[in-house]
């Protein structure tokens, strides 16, 4: 438990105060908050709440998408945010190709992180490249496997620079298990969720842990074994999970994370 985080995005449906609420009525100690849902709030109303629960900010999510307008004032933006927080880790969600060009696309995307990282080392925020599964490469994110974002990782060569880890985009992978130890050192977060076994929407279908076919502990023990001792955030967009009562929805992803994660 002293490593469980809810993510916002699990009760997208409620206002971050009610979610700041919520984790600390169930004995929850980290929170890792959406920008949208921060904006509602404002950041400094939401850091005087989060205090005064008792939180911790695990991550905020999202900077990137890196070929949109604007997209390096708005990723400055989201640095900020991050360090009036008081979290060290900003994830980047990279954003979709513009163009047929994959590879100029990542190009990129890589060229936004190397621009942004004087800012997030200036305010102390590391930023997580997440990789997402490949169907989502149209809408989200060119950065599709753990090993792209560990080559962008790599090159740029910066502490600041790293991964998030979610288990939902990246159970799937044959090589999963070295390309986890390899990010020893670089993991910047650690999702867990579950992928279930009739998806059908890739983006709001995922699971409770438990409920669907990736095999958590294992996942878990990759994670554990890279060196990875930090939060762990529990994040489910499913329209089926934020219709949940609050008290239902807060105790099952306890009850889960504590019978499934490990």
């Amino acid at each position: 438990m002293n490593r469980l985080s809810f993510n916002s995005m699990t009760a997208d449906r409620w206002p971050l105060a009610e979610v700041i609420d919520a984790c600390a009525e169930h004995g929850i100690g980290w929170i890792g908050p959406w920008r949208h849902k921060l904006a509602e709030l404002g950041v400094e109303e939401a850091r005087r709440r989060i205090d005064d629960a008792g939180l911790r900010v695990s991550s905020l999510c999202r900077g990137g998408f890196f070929a949109a307008d604007g997209a390096d004032e708005d990723n400055r933006r989201a640095v900020e945010e991050a360090a009036a927080l008081g979290t060290d880790a900003l994830v980047l969600v990279c954003g979709p190709p513009t163009t047929k060009d994959l590879a100029a696309a990542r190009d990129v995307i890589e060229a936004g992180i190397e621009r942004l990282l004087p800012h997030a080392n200036e305010h102390g925020v590391r930023l997580g490249i997440e990789p997402l599964h490949p169907m989502m490469i149209g809408e989200r994110s060119a950065i599709n496997t753990l090993a792209s974002a560990l080559d962008i990782a790599e090159r740029i060569g910066d502490p600041g620079v790293g991964v998030v880890i979610d288990v939902y985009h990246t159970f799937w992978d044959p090589t999963l298990p070295e390309q986890v130890a390899r990010a020893a050192g670089r993991i910047v977060g650690y999702h867990v969720n579950d992928w279930l076994a009739a998806t059908k929407d890739t983006v709001f279908e995922r699971g409770m842990m438990g409920d669907g076919i990736i095999d958590l502990p294992a996942f878990s023990a990759l994670i554990d074994a890279a060196g990875y001792d930090g939060p762990i955030e529990v994040e489910i967009l499913n329209p089926a999970i934020w219709d949940l009562p609050r008290e239902t929805l807060m105790r099952t992803t306890v009850e889960r994370f504590e019978a499934c994660v490990f």
